[in-house]
């Protein structure tokens, strides 16, 4: 297997990366023009997007404080890419996966973007995620084990109940604050995790029925101080969160899916 490889029918249905900064002003409408001027190759379309807040205060009697941010996103044609720019993240969403590199590579591109037109103070916090959608060819009860690594396959007794496995979940989370940490949550679920009438657009709509949802939360936080935004820095920080996930991915998969589902060209 190689470590580079790119499959062709990756179960990936988003990756997003948030860079997470002190709050700033909102974009001005000549900022937004300027963003979107120098991304304009890449994603044409502007809309604007809308994010609530609920701030609820343990013990009190008063209503919840509820705010509204209304913020631009950026989207290309096919509507599988948006770049968000928001009070207090800049966010890189893609519903096709075209590959780290490139996917690392447009998002520096987003964020030299920011800090060329409206520059943030510093950096609180980096946020890699990759929910996959695992599904196999089936004609009825899939066996997991054909597919996955034992240990994603829930807990097993030694005496078996007349009851077959419906749905399963778990979570693990590996390494510990500050610094690096990767959350994984799996297990086998129904219909979709990237919902159909979400703002991107789902590469394969077809897809429905019953999947192994495989969510990847690699992120990142600063050990002492809020550092300053550097590109190199950044770019360092993003790399390290990728291998884990990709490592991980890679361990908890099968030869029968590589070659039977995700280098399988459509």
């Amino acid at each position: 297997m190689d470590e580079r490889e790119v499959y062709p029918n990756a179960p990936v249905v988003l990756v997003a990366l948030e860079v997470r900064h002190p709050s700033a002003d909102p974009l001005t409408p000549t900022e937004s023009r300027t963003i979107k001027k120098i991304l304009g190759d890449l994603l044409p379309i502007e809309r604007s997007g809308q994010l609530t807040n609920v701030q609820v205060v343990a013990g009190a009697t008063a209503p919840a404080d509820v705010s509204i941010e209304t913020f631009p996103r950026y989207v290309n044609r096919e509507t599988t890419l948006a770049v968000s720019v928001r009070k207090e993240a800049m966010v890189i969403e893609a519903s096709r996966y075209p590959g780290w590199e490139e996917f690392r590579t447009l998002s520096m591109r987003a964020l030299e973007a920011r800090m060329q037109v409206a520059p943030v103070v510093g950096v609180e916090r980096v946020g890699l995620r990759f929910i996959n959608e695992i599904r196999v060819p089936n004609a009825g009860t899939v066996d997991w084990s054909d597919w996955l690594h034992p240990s994603l396959l829930g807990p097993s007794s030694a005496r078996p109940i007349d009851l077959p496995v419906n749905q399963w979940q778990g979570v693990v989370i590996y390494g510990a604050q500050p610094s690096n940490m990767l959350v994984l949550r799996y297990g086998l679920r129904d219909g979709y995790a990237l919902d159909p009438s979400s703002l991107l657009r789902r590469v394969r709509s077809d897809d429905d029925g019953l999947f192994f949802l495989m969510d990847l939360d690699s992120f990142w936080t600063p050990a002492e101080e809020v550092p300053e935004y550097d590109s190199d820095k950044l770019l360092s920080i993003c790399n390290a969160l990728h291998t884990p996930v990709r490592t991980l991915f890679e361990g908890m998969i099968t030869d029968r899916l590589r070659d039977e589902v995700l280098r399988r060209d459509d």
